[in-house]
Protein backbone atom coordinates (compact mmCIF):
# COMPACT_ATOMS: atom_id res chain seq x y z
CA UNK A 1 0.00 0.00 0.00
CA UNK A 2 1.28 3.60 -1.19
CA UNK A 3 2.18 6.22 1.89
CA UNK A 4 2.10 8.77 -0.74
CA UNK A 5 -0.47 11.77 0.02
CA UNK A 6 -3.07 13.08 -2.23
CA UNK A 7 -3.32 16.40 -2.89
CA UNK A 8 -6.71 18.06 -1.69
CA UNK A 9 -9.58 17.53 -3.99
CA UNK A 10 -11.99 20.36 -4.37
CA UNK A 11 -15.30 20.28 -5.09
CA UNK A 12 -17.33 20.79 -9.14
CA UNK A 13 -18.97 23.78 -7.33
CA UNK A 14 -16.15 24.94 -5.21
CA UNK A 15 -14.31 25.08 -8.67
CA UNK A 16 -17.34 26.27 -10.33
CA UNK A 17 -17.66 29.22 -8.19
CA UNK A 18 -14.03 30.33 -8.17
CA UNK A 19 -13.93 30.45 -12.07
CA UNK A 20 -17.18 32.40 -11.43
CA UNK A 21 -15.68 34.91 -8.89
CA UNK A 22 -12.32 35.20 -11.38
CA UNK A 23 -14.49 35.54 -14.23
CA UNK A 24 -17.01 38.15 -14.90
CA UNK A 25 -17.56 37.31 -18.52
CA UNK A 26 -17.77 33.92 -17.99
CA UNK A 27 -20.13 34.52 -14.68
CA UNK A 28 -22.57 36.35 -17.32
CA UNK A 29 -22.61 33.58 -20.31
CA UNK A 30 -23.01 31.24 -17.63
CA UNK A 31 -26.09 32.57 -16.14
CA UNK A 32 -27.70 33.46 -19.05
CA UNK A 33 -27.42 30.07 -20.79
CA UNK A 34 -28.69 28.94 -17.72
CA UNK A 35 -31.76 31.25 -17.15
CA UNK A 36 -32.29 29.94 -20.35
CA UNK A 37 -33.36 26.87 -18.99
CA UNK A 38 -36.51 28.48 -16.68
CA UNK A 39 -38.51 28.28 -19.62
CA UNK A 40 -38.35 24.64 -19.40
CA UNK A 41 -40.01 23.51 -16.17
CA UNK A 42 -38.04 20.42 -16.79
CA UNK A 43 -34.78 22.23 -16.26
CA UNK A 44 -36.19 24.99 -14.27
CA UNK A 45 -33.56 23.79 -11.16
CA UNK A 46 -30.26 24.45 -13.64
CA UNK A 47 -30.99 27.66 -13.75
CA UNK A 48 -32.04 28.65 -10.37
CA UNK A 49 -28.77 26.47 -9.21
CA UNK A 50 -26.78 28.65 -11.54
CA UNK A 51 -27.59 31.71 -9.74
CA UNK A 52 -27.27 30.26 -6.59
CA UNK A 53 -23.69 29.28 -7.78
CA UNK A 54 -23.37 32.96 -9.16
CA UNK A 55 -24.43 34.53 -5.68
CA UNK A 56 -22.46 32.26 -3.66
CA UNK A 57 -19.78 33.87 -5.52
CA UNK A 58 -20.18 37.37 -5.52
CA UNK A 59 -20.97 37.46 -1.90
CA UNK A 60 -22.53 34.37 -0.78
CA UNK A 61 -26.05 33.95 0.24
CA UNK A 62 -26.01 35.90 3.08
CA UNK A 63 -24.76 39.27 1.90
CA UNK A 64 -27.24 38.25 -1.26
CA UNK A 65 -30.24 37.97 0.87
CA UNK A 66 -29.43 41.19 3.03
CA UNK A 67 -28.70 43.21 -0.36
CA UNK A 68 -31.79 41.61 -1.91
CA UNK A 69 -33.91 42.53 1.70
CA UNK A 70 -34.97 38.30 1.81
CA UNK A 71 -33.61 36.01 4.81
CA UNK A 72 -30.76 33.71 3.59
CA UNK A 73 -33.40 31.20 4.43
CA UNK A 74 -36.52 32.54 2.21
CA UNK A 75 -32.80 32.36 -0.50
CA UNK A 76 -32.23 29.06 -0.22
CA UNK A 77 -35.37 28.11 -1.03
CA UNK A 78 -35.78 30.08 -3.78
CA UNK A 79 -32.63 28.92 -5.36
CA UNK A 80 -32.96 25.55 -4.26
CA UNK A 81 -33.78 22.81 -7.37
CA UNK A 82 -37.31 22.83 -6.30
CA UNK A 83 -37.53 26.82 -5.78
CA UNK A 84 -40.36 29.32 -7.33
CA UNK A 85 -39.22 32.82 -6.83
CA UNK A 86 -41.27 35.45 -7.30
CA UNK A 87 -40.30 37.96 -10.41
CA UNK A 88 -39.07 40.43 -6.93
CA UNK A 89 -36.43 38.21 -5.68
CA UNK A 90 -34.71 37.35 -9.22
CA UNK A 91 -34.68 41.17 -9.70
CA UNK A 92 -33.01 41.77 -6.20
CA UNK A 93 -30.81 38.45 -6.36
CA UNK A 94 -29.59 39.87 -9.94
CA UNK A 95 -29.38 43.49 -8.41
CA UNK A 96 -26.95 42.41 -5.41
CA UNK A 97 -24.34 40.29 -7.46
CA UNK A 98 -24.10 42.88 -10.03
CA UNK A 99 -26.40 41.80 -12.76
CA UNK A 100 -29.65 42.48 -14.49
CA UNK A 101 -32.37 40.72 -16.21
CA UNK A 102 -32.86 41.01 -20.21
CA UNK A 103 -35.03 39.69 -22.85
CA UNK A 104 -34.14 37.72 -26.29
CA UNK A 105 -36.25 36.70 -28.82
CA UNK A 106 -37.27 33.27 -28.43
CA UNK A 107 -36.86 32.04 -31.70
CA UNK A 108 -34.00 33.71 -34.28
CA UNK A 109 -35.32 36.63 -36.33
CA UNK A 110 -35.76 36.12 -39.79
CA UNK A 111 -35.99 39.17 -42.33
CA UNK A 112 -38.20 39.34 -44.65
CA UNK A 113 -36.28 41.71 -47.20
Amino acid sequence: MSNRKHAASVSHSEATIAELRADRGFAVEYLKSALEELDNPEHRAVGLLALRDVAEAYGGLAMVAQEAGITREALYRALSPTGNPTLKTLLAVLHAVGMRLSVAPAEPVVSHA
